[in-house]
């Protein structure tokens, strides 16, 4: 296809995408009305409506679609609890055409008006061009879009330029329970002809620079216990040592005023910084006063847009985030408790190894913990390890997102990292093992699980032509 030729293709289906984006709104405010929240048990069956509509949406679209049932999963009160179906839809099956698999997530974080919101979270309300609603960009907002850009070619009658295939589920909100062993068992089935699978689960990095993901952060987390029975402090106290006062200094021991993280070796392992990703940081648009507001804080750390990013994205973290079995009541309640349990995560990186990690934590603690000779019991336990997922930003996957975005909004994206952690990456990376890239189109400040979530109808809208112009870049990849 020659480049004129190209261009009056995209601008007849932008064209389409904008006459008809009252109808796309419409479609988004018929699924944030579905509280799929797949946290609350009682919510269940509307979590299961909403991959019924899903389904049904891309039915309509002409794709082949299997609602593949997962069992039921067991709560901690022993209730069993059926699981919502995961989609597994395909549309077009040219061979001479690449295969790109969609994954993306109709199930949401809870929401009450209660909670602070200003308008009913269950309403698509549109205020100053913004569409605010829980699932708005996280993640019914992309999902949609995705499926507007593929019904636009449908709509005019164009050829699809790709084979689709689309992965949606409903538990992503609550661990993506059954989706790797899903994964595993179609590999060879489902995902075999797939060339690329892209993801559009996260946000921009600033409110309006677009930007291409291509890393995220992996996450461990310990539960240190220290244990010995309820006393009364007027009985015991300045005579003991207090498992509460262990777990503190324990805790305290972990990560310095900077940030620094005080276990030893734990840096070892971190990938040295090329020149080549040094650049990368310094033309990346970041507003430090920005990102203060978008997340409420007065003061970083760090100084620098490169020091604050390479800190986020690059480097290890160490959060502490509770304290079970203290007394946190209203009042006073003057016990000794018998057994706290601290929680806290180090966010990894690569090449830092899980097990390393775990060895070296407990290592740490148990050398603290004996210069303070307590007869308490120390116990350090692991519940949840997810690993970190970089991809290539060399892949022709990329080079085919920057081009779209480039011709929708005019500019080159920022190529970032995500500090957060996102299981599902390295998920299909590891088990499918093709290319992944994740594609947002949510900005910054979409507020995704607050209670100001939204999506703008300009990130909606032009995120639904960057979907098309990428199918159409992806194309000339074959």
């Amino acid at each position: 296809m020659s480049s004129s030729s190209s261009s009056v293709l995209e601008m007849e289906i932008f064209q389409y995408i904008d006459v008809h984006q009252s109808d796309f709104i419409e479609d988004l405010k018929e699924w944030v009305a579905v509280e799929s929240d797949s946290v609350q048990p009682d919510l269940r069956k509307e979590v299961i409506r909403m991959m019924a509509l899903a389904a049904n949406r891309l039915s309509a679209l002409g794709a082949t679609v299997n609602l593949v049932n997962l069992g039921s999963h067991q709560l901690p009160d022993g209730q069993d609890l059926p699981l919502p179906p995961v989609i597994l839809g395909e549309l077009g099956k040219d061979p001479q055409n690449p295969t790109v698999c969609f994954y993306g997530h109709v199930d949401v974080q809870p929401a009450k008006k209660e909670d602070g919101w200003k308008t009913d979270p269950y309403t698509l309300t549109e205020i100053d061009g913004n569409l605010y609603g829980r699932g708005a960009t996280d993640n019914k907002g992309p999902v949609l879009a995705w499926i507007n850009a593929v019904e636009t070619f449908r709509a005019l009658k164009l050829a699809m330029p790709v084979n689709f295939k689309f992965v949606i589920e409903g538990m992503e909100e609550a661990g993506s329970v059954g989706l790797e062993k899903l994964l595993e068992e179609e590999k060879h089935c489902f995902f075999s002809d797939v060339d690329y699978i892209v993801i559009s689960d996260n946000l921009w990095l600033s409110n309006k620079k677009p930007a291409l993901t291509y890393g995220s952060r992996g996450n461990v987390c310990f539960f240190v216990e220290c244990g010995g029975k309820d006393l009364h402090s007027g009985t015991f106290g300045g005579i003991i040592h207090e498992p509460l006062t262990d777990l503190i200094a324990l805790l305290d021991s972990l990560v310095d005023p900077t940030g620094h993280i005080q276990i030893p070796g734990i840096y070892d392992s971190v990938a040295a910084l090329t020149e080549e990703e040094r650049k990368l940081y310094e033309s990346i648009e970041f507003d430090l006063e920005e990102h203060k507001n978008n997340s409420g804080v007065k003061k970083f750390l760090y100084g620098t847009k490169e020091e604050i990013l390479l800190h986020l994205w690059r480097y290890p973290s160490l959060s502490i985030h509770g304290i079970e079995g203290a007394f946190h009541e209203p009042g006073i309640k003057t016990v000794i408790p018998a057994k706290v349990i601290g929680k806290f995560s180090i966010r990894q990186v690569p090449h830092m190894d899980l097990s390393v990690v775990k060895q070296q934590v407990v290592e740490h603690l148990e050398g603290v913990f004996s210069k303070r000779n307590s007869p308490n019991r120390l116990k350090v336990s692991v519940p949840l390890g997810a690993k970190p997922w970089l991809a290539d930003l060399n892949d022709p996957l990329y080079e085919a997102a920057r081009r779209a975005i480039k011709t929708v909004f005019g500019e080159d994206p920022d190529f970032i990292r995500d500090g957060s952690t996102i299981p599902v990456a390295r998920m299909f990376q590891t088990i499918i093992q093709k290319s992944v890239m994740m594609f947002p189109i949510g900005a910054a400040d979409d507020g995704e699980h607050s209670q100001k979530e939204k999506i703008s109808r300009h990130n909606y809208i032009e995120g639904t032509k960057v979907f098309a112009a990428f199918f159409l870049e992806i194309s000339k990849l074959h």
